[in-house]
């Protein structure tokens, strides 16, 4: 993915010159950006003090709806867990991926009607993107719980010897069952410990029954034995175990509990796969419509900020510039040389700021364009 620059600048005598001008200064000699003209439909402009205001305002609403994108987004791919290849081809806009709806940009006058004003239109925005953030916590909070439950549970299913449920390992028959006198037990006896074992557990305690061991089950590193006492001999046969590093598992052998533990994990896995569809079409949808309201946000703030510039009436050319990364600087330089006289004042602070190391002014408030920046690196991976 890639990033953007959406700049405007005031039209010439026409705004073709304007855009012929920055597309020979940023294609010859070399090629420092691909650049596209950006649409911006005629817009209500309304009093002064209302675009001053809504400079203010349209600046926060940008980041809080580039952040609910970026959520919808990362949460795809959390979701899409194993497939996070197929991330990408999901997160669409209005059905193409984002570079092609951002560089062939139309507003949307259904979603958007431009007779209301510009303050209305920021609340429709508004209105919809808090809507898909909190519908967003309460999905992913009902999915998140179900998928921690189940991770849990298999968890509990995975594992050493010494911590897993050993509930799918035995069965019925390994256990003396319903015996007033007799037990079964379980230990956990280390590999390399196998003969000692067989030599030591009828003498660790009294009431041991003779040749009653036998290995249900192995790990690399460890084996199963089920051995059967006098209940009577529990404590001791325990303690002795202890001592010669061999593990008693605390287990009884309850067909119930088993069945309901089992029933459980079928229950949360059907469930999981019932809701991950559903969900994943929620997502593309939402973030569709999160990221169309983001780049009408963008246009709106071009539109406020070159009139509040470049004044009456409204004569300006949106541009959007795909910056050649390996050029990123000789353009903001070329830029910088074409605009400098709509505002020597952000011109002398530029060069002021690039002579004195290790100022960093957010230059975002000083170029003597306007300019704001569409980062299509939406997936923040976490390895």
């Amino acid at each position: 993915m890639t990033e953007f620059w959406l700049i405007s600048a005031p039209g010439e005598k026409t705004c073709q010159q304007t855009w012929d001008k920055m597309t020979a200064a940023t294609t010859r000699p070399n090629v420092l950006s691909t650049n596209h003209k950006f649409s911006i439909p005629d817009l209500k402009v309304g009093t002064l003090d209302v675009l001053v205001g809504l400079s203010d305002e349209l600046a926060k609403l940008d980041s809080f709806v580039e952040g609910v994108v970026k959520k919808v987004a990362q949460y795809m791919a959390d979701v899409l867990e194993d497939s996070r290849d197929k991330v990408q081809e999901n997160l669409l806009a209005n059905g193409v991926d984002l570079v092609t709806y951002i560089t062939r940009f139309q507003w949307d006058m259904a979603k958007y009607p431009i007779k209301q004003s510009l303050k209305n239109i920021s609340e429709i925005i508004s209105k919809q993107v808090t809507q898909i953030d909190n519908d967003l916590k309460t999905r992913a909070s009902a999915y998140n719980n179900l998928k921690g439950n189940l991770q849990n549970l298999e968890r509990k299913n995975a594992g050493s010897l010494l911590t897993r449920s050993l509930a799918d390992i035995v069965k019925k028959d390994d256990f003396v069952l319903d015996s007033e006198y007799l037990i079964t037990m379980l230990v956990v006896v280390p590999k390399t410990a196998y003969p000692e074992w067989q030599k030591t557990y009828e003498t660790l305690a009294e009431m041991v029954v003779p040749r009653s061991s036998n290995l249900l089950f192995e790990d690399s590193d460890s084996g199963l034995f089920s051995v059967t006492l006098f209940r009577k001999a529990i404590d001791d046969f325990k303690h002795k175990a202890r001592e010669n590093k061999f593990t008693v598992r605390e287990f009884q052998y309850n067909e119930e509990e088993m069945k309901a533990d089992k029933e459980e994990m079928t229950r949360l896995s059907t469930d999981k796969k019932k809701q991950f569809g559903p969900l994943v079409r929620w997502l593309k949808v939402n973030f569709s419509e999160a990221f169309i309201a983001w780049i009408h946000i963008k246009a709106l703030r071009v539109f406020v900020e070159s009139v509040l510039r470049y004044g009456l009436p409204v004569n300006f050319q949106a541009m959007l510039l795909q910056p050649n990364k390996k050029n990123m600087k000789k353009l903001r330089e070329v830029l910088n040389d074409l605009y400098k006289h709509l505002d020597s004042s952000a011109a002398a602070i530029i060069d002021s700021a690039m002579d004195i190391p290790g100022l960093n002014l957010s230059q975002q408030e000083y170029y003597p364009y306007v300019y704001y920046k569409i980062d299509c690196n939406l997936l923040d991976f976490k390895p």
